[in-house]
């Protein structure tokens, strides 16, 4: 009786096997047939980045997430398949989707009182930070997913997150909105920041510091521990490196995570603010270099020469810090007095900076360092204001739209997946009721957002 059994189970599971098997294979065919997803997009006008051209009118031919053509409505109309699903912008100017070259979608700093502030060393930023390390990565996650929504609505459809994410936050979060779970921008992914020891967090508990700071943080010890570090990210599936290198990184350990990055076939942005830090980073060979405000004139003409990126990062700028402040927390006259007189410093700094830029013709892209709280803003709005600062510090309203287009893709190495509207190209659009070269701010009120050939939103009326 038993054997009986035995081959009826058999049977039975055999009979299972093999009707699944006609199934999938009955299935197979019909999904073939079915037809790609196709869109038309129309508008009144399509800006070409790259060239500064614009198109009037314009029409997009999307299939299957991709653009499939470009060009006048008529002529792309006729290779449309009937019952192609159209949707007509009215007299609307179309841009590739926008890139937020450097951003950190799992932090959001609360800028704390001034006694709070004056009790740490970076005290703006370092109390909040060590509150994000030890909260619940969980937690973490969900503020992510909404700041990701959020620069999404308003218009960015790829972001690199440089750090500040935990262990796996931010890769986690890439996947969770590639596998359409979450809706957000595509994500390029850096995990863990490589840091020397002594940065961001100081005089922490030492019986627990090390915890701490490897939830964070990874830290460089010599050209060996670089590579490893290095190769613990590579483990978490990242798309870049991000190095932050102040005076205590050696070229020999940053050279060792470049290299150990590219043998990977990944790039390695560094976080460079003063004149040391840049040129270790241009020496050890850099694919970009983060920030670069005290970048000197034969600095700049060494990456233009080597062909390393600068990311210009405008997030101090126009008073930026008071903006944030002042809506949150009560700030002294002798406060407020001499943070107007710094940011003031800073701007002139800034511009002066901007025109160095423009005349060395290094590459640049930006990017809005985005981790701050701004009362009364999404981060998708308080990200589109930031990389627009660009504008008031003396870039032409054409090059801050290549900033966050064609030459972001380029720096990131999409350039043959995003930054433009192109045959082949994801179908990342964006469309503002007017002209962003005549007033750069339309940037800030997107009316319609795609992504993959998907509708995120749409405010303009049917035509």
């Amino acid at each position: 009786m038993t054997q009986i059994r035995m081959f009826l189970r058999m049977r039975k599971r055999f009979t299972l096997f093999a009707a699944l098997v006609s199934f999938l294979l009955s299935a197979g065919p019909l999904a073939a047939q079915s037809p790609a997803p196709v869109t038309l997009v129309k508008a009144g006008r399509l800006l070409d980045p790259r060239t500064g051209t614009v198109l009037s009118p314009a029409a997009v031919l999307i299939e299957d997430g991709k653009i499939k053509e470009v060009g006048p409505p008529a002529r792309v109309q006729a290779h449309a398949p009937a019952g192609v699903k159209i949707i007509d912008l009215g007299s609307a100017t179309l841009l590739p989707g926008l890139i937020d070259s450097h951003t950190h979608l799992l932090l959001d700093v609360v800028v704390p009182p001034e006694e709070e502030s004056k009790r740490h060393e970076n005290g703006k930023f370092a109390p909040e930070l060590l509150l994000a390390i030890v909260e619940s990565p969980t937690k973490r996650a969900f503020l992510g997913a909404r700041m990701a929504r959020e620069d999404l609505e308003s218009g960015i459809t790829t972001v690199r997150n440089l750090g500040h994410s935990g262990i796996d936050g931010d890769t986690e979060l890439r996947d969770a909105i590639n596998a359409g779970r979450v809706p957000g921008p595509r994500i390029l992914a850096s995990a863990r920041k490589l840091i020397t020891r002594g940065e961001y967090v100081q005089n922490l508990n030492p019986a627990l510091a090390e915890s701490i700071l490897k939830q964070e943080f990874l830290l460089i010890d010599g050209p060996e521990s670089a590579r490893q570090a290095v190769r613990k990210n590579v483990f978490q599936n990242v798309d870049v490196i991000k190095v932050s290198a102040d005076e205590n990184l050696t070229v020999p350990e940053l050279a060792a995570a470049v290299e150990e990055a590219h043998r990977n076939h990944l790039k390695i942005a560094v976080h460079a603010i003063d004149k040391t830090a840049i040129q270790t980073a241009i020496d050890s060979g850099a694919d970009s270099i983060e920030h670069g405000n005290e970048a000197t004139d034969e600095q700049l003409k060494q990456m233009r020469d080597k062909g390393i990126f600068l990311d210009l990062t405008p997030t101090a700028y126009n008073h930026f810090l008071l903006k944030i402040m002042e809506p949150s927390i009560v700030l002294s006259p002798a406060s407020r007095s001499a943070r107007a007189i710094a940011d003031a410093s800073h701007d002139q700094l800034y511009d002066q900076l901007v025109q160095r830029v423009l005349k060395s013709r290094v590459k640049f892209a930006a990017g809005t360092d985005m981790c701050w709280f701004w009362p009364g803003k999404t981060c998708g709005q308080a990200s589109v204001t930031t990389l627009l600062n660009l504008h008031a510090a003396g870039v032409p309203a054409l090059d801050v739209i290549r900033a966050i287009t064609t030459n972001a893709a380029e720096m990131l190495g999409w350039q043959d997946r995003i930054g433009a509207i192109e045959a082949g190209k994801f179908a990342d659009l964006v469309a503002v009721s007017g002209d962003p070269l005549a007033d750069i701010t339309e940037l800030e009120r997107v009316r319609f957002v795609m992504k993959d050939g998907q509708v995120v939103r749409n405010d303009l009326a049917s035509h």
